[in-house]
């Protein structure tokens, strides 16, 4: 069977005089070297994208974590500059890519803004600045030296058992934190797969979906070589494209 293909949503960034269409590292290495699968990035060009197409060849999707922020008027809300940065060219291709991934069962993993992209996808909306709400912890990265700080272990969260996610990793798992805006309005076609101690959703599946259709707020990407958990998930996705694959 050949390599799946697993293809990743990008940031557009502006570097050097240059318009770049790019995706991080560590989320490529984590499907490459943990979930087996060949990593592609998907220019954001919106509408001018034939989605249908783009999936005919591909296993899975990875919706990535952004410095970026879902522009608000995508959930209904007047948009400030407090609550960006904003980066509308990958909101034009993500959301609509999420939603037609669901449809046609092609395995979705979605982490960070990738989740705020789900939810928003399917008709839910995002709290800004969770932090500042009643009750609710400092979520955002911790001011560490480097990165294997800000993107530190630190909290736990409670897995729903039997879920999607309770059948990859048991009851609680500790999972990093380097997030500002969370879920406010659950969509309706999502179930809540994992909270943190003061309530944020952290994770959630597509209670509807044909295929797998994961989304984490965490980053396990960032430890799957390492971390038990992290694997699991890394390696749970990597089941899900190499049976698509194997179907295709």
């Amino acid at each position: 069977m050949t390599t799946p293909i697993v293809l990743f949503t990008s940031d557009v960034r502006d570097f050097d005089g240059y318009t770049w269409h790019c995706a991080p590292t560590t989320y490529m290495e984590a499907v490459l070297g943990v979930a087996g699968g060949l990593p592609v990035i998907l220019s954001a060009f919106g509408p001018r994208l034939d989605l249908d197409a783009v999936l005919d060849r591909v296993d899975g999707v990875v919706a990535t974590g952004s410095k970026t922020n879902v522009h608000p008027s995508h959930y209904g809300v007047t948009a400030t500059e407090a609550m960006g940065p904003y980066d509308e060219a990958r909101d034009a291709t993500s959301l609509p890519l999420i939603r037609r991934a669901i449809e046609r069962g092609v395995p979705l993993f979605c982490i960070c803004r990738g989740l705020q992209e789900l939810n928003v996808a399917l008709g839910g909306s995002l709290a800004s600045d969770v932090q500042e709400l009643p009750g609710r912890m400092d979520h955002r990265y911790p001011d560490a030296p480097d990165m294997d700080g800000k993107f530190a272990i630190r909290h736990g969260v409670a897995v729903a058992p039997g879920g999607c996610l309770g059948r990859i990793v048991d009851g609680e798992i500790a999972v990093n934190s380097l997030h500002r805006q969370a879920v406010a309005r659950l969509a309706d076609r999502l179930v809540v797969e994992a909270t943190a101690p003061d309530g944020t959703i952290e994770a959630v599946s597509v209670k509807d979906a044909p295929g797998f259709a994961l989304g984490v707020q965490w980053h396990p990407e960032y430890w799957a070589a390492s971390d038990g958990p992290s694997r699991a998930i890394l390696e749970a996705f990597g089941a899900a494209i190499a049976a698509y694959a194997g179907r295709r």
